[in-house]
């Protein structure tokens, strides 16, 4: 194959598209319309279908840490969330403990194979890392992406601050844990993760990645310690940080704010060719790990 058939075959994937992707996953929803204008800047409908899959999630994509490692253990747990069941992935080292406990909290496609790979990245480090699926009480994470999102739609915010609440509660006391509880998110897991700090006095750390801001009259009551990692392409998450980074200096709250130039939203998600950022992503890990264990000792 020459390169003008490989280029076509793999189109370029401007900034402008994946805006139009990030206005579809977080906004409208709208398939059709997102798919007509995405095929109006790619040419053709088979070039768009071409980008898109370079954008979206791969559910498919072979994770950094492999399910069986033998250096840790895994499983489905259940606990008694705010108003019924929850469930989530949970894994820890095998050896050793107690360790503090790190809540793993999902993007807006739900408890999927990615976020269970990040859950394990998290235990290797030496914590008790628990990905809940906030879509329990709603039959669980389908395993169809577009259906994932529909459902999102379906939940109440207050219910899911009060079941990431209740996923505190368990952690303080899950096996192997020393109580002290912190809280990692992305993307829409990010947000959950502010409005937590904002409900949770026993949140000790809470680390948000590219998540919505809460409201400044709320941060007052924020206990924790924040680190909030932001790509700085983000236009849209990113319109928030002026307002809550003012909030958090008048409250006096400790927080670390950093902005990786040139990257994207969802820059950490290394299943979406398009939008991942190694450096990037490598950077923001490490910080968080050491924060984490800075926070929770």
């Amino acid at each position: 194959m020459d390169d003008t058939a490989s280029k076509e075959a793999k189109p370029e994937v401007t900034q402008e598209m994946i805006a139009l992707f990030d206005d579809y996953t977080h906004l409208s929803l709208d398939r059709r319309k997102f798919m007509d204008n995405l095929a109006k800047l790619c040419g053709s409908v088979a070039a768009a279908t071409t980008v898109v899959g370079l954008m979206a999630s791969n559910a498919q994509a072979q994770g950094l840490v492999p399910e069986d490692d033998a250096r840790l253990s895994t499983e489905t747990v259940s606990y008694k969330g705010a108003k019924g069941e929850m469930k989530g992935y949970l894994a820890k080292p095998k050896q050793g403990g107690p360790f503090p406990t790190v809540m793993v909290v999902h993007e807006n496609r739900g408890l999927n194979p990615h976020i269970k790979d990040v859950t394990r990245r998290m235990a290797l480090e030496g914590f008790v890392a628990l990905a809940p699926d906030f879509l329990s009480n709603l039959g669980g994470t389908p395993a169809d992406e577009e259906q994932a999102r529909t459902v999102f739609a379906k939940l109440e915010p207050k219910g899911v601050v009060a079941d990431a609440v209740a996923t505190v509660e368990y952690l303080k006391t899950a096996p192997g844990s020393t109580g002290k509880v912190g809280a990692v998110g992305f993307c829409w897991g990010g947000g959950v993760v502010n409005n937590l700090a904002v409900a949770s006095p026993d949140l000790r750390a809470g680390v948000a990645y590219y998540g919505n801001q809460p409201k400044a009259e709320d941060v007052p009551r924020i206990k924790a310690s924040l680190m909030l990692h932001y790509g700085g392409l983000d236009d849209r998450i990113d319109a928030g940080i002026p307002a809550f980074e003012a909030a958090l200096k008048r409250a006096g709250k400790d927080y670390q704010i950093f902005v990786y130039e040139g990257a994207n939203h969802a820059f950490n998600n290394d299943t979406s060719a398009a939008r991942y950022d190694k450096p990037a992503a490598d950077l923001a890990w490490s910080r968080t790990v050491a924060f984490f264990k800075q926070k929770l000792g």
